[in-house]
């Protein structure tokens, strides 16, 4: 390990933060790593704006312009950036709308569906712009790993990340890697 502490930062895009749950699922383990990193941007922090960090843990889809600027800022700033997750490596869950027309998926939420009771669809300016479709991050920026799972086990986190601390390449192997 190295003597002084890694800076790591995370982010959810279009996603549910599952990927984030299963990293917290390390319990007494990350009280360990602790010792050997530091959070930046992140939902641990809350810290805004991605500054210079050694790793970039990203989770979920790119859906929306502001997912592509937080993409795009963690690229800058992240020396390693890795893809965490179904969403962040295909789409996932969220990508299932790329199977029919922005429009008509607008329409169904906000005019057509169950309970609505005022029609419209949001159109304020505070809002981030849709993209045609759900995108993977790697079809975005480069991305140095891939961690996969949805979400990917708390252990895998740690297999992936010790060698990141040895600046040593991690090897994902057996039974943490699951595809689902």
């Amino acid at each position: 390990m190295t003597d002084h502490k890694i800076k790591i930062a995370t982010t959810s895009l279009a996603g549910c933060f599952g990927c984030h749950m299963s990293f917290l699922d390390m319990d007494e383990k990350l009280a360990i790593l602790s010792e050997y990193i530091e959070f930046n941007r992140s939902p641990f922090t809350d810290i805004k704006h991605c500054e210079p960090s050694d790793i970039g843990l990203i989770e979920g889809g790119v859906c929306t312009a502001e997912n592509v600027h937080v993409l795009r800022e963690f690229r800058t700033h992240c020396r390693i950036l890795v893809a965490v997750g179904a969403c962040a490596i295909t789409g996932g869950v969220p990508a299932m709308r790329n199977y029919f027309d922005l429009r008509d998926c607008l329409e169904e939420a906000y005019l057509h569906g169950a309970g609505i009771t005022n029609p419209q669809i949001p159109n304020d300016t505070e809002l981030p712009l849709l993209l045609d479709k759900v995108y993977p991050v790697g079809d975005v920026v480069k991305i140095d790993y891939f961690l996969p799972g949805c979400p990917p086990p708390a252990d895998a986190f740690l297999q992936l990340l010790l060698p990141l601390l040895d600046g040593k390449a991690p090897q994902m192997t057996g039974e943490k890697l699951h595809y689902d």
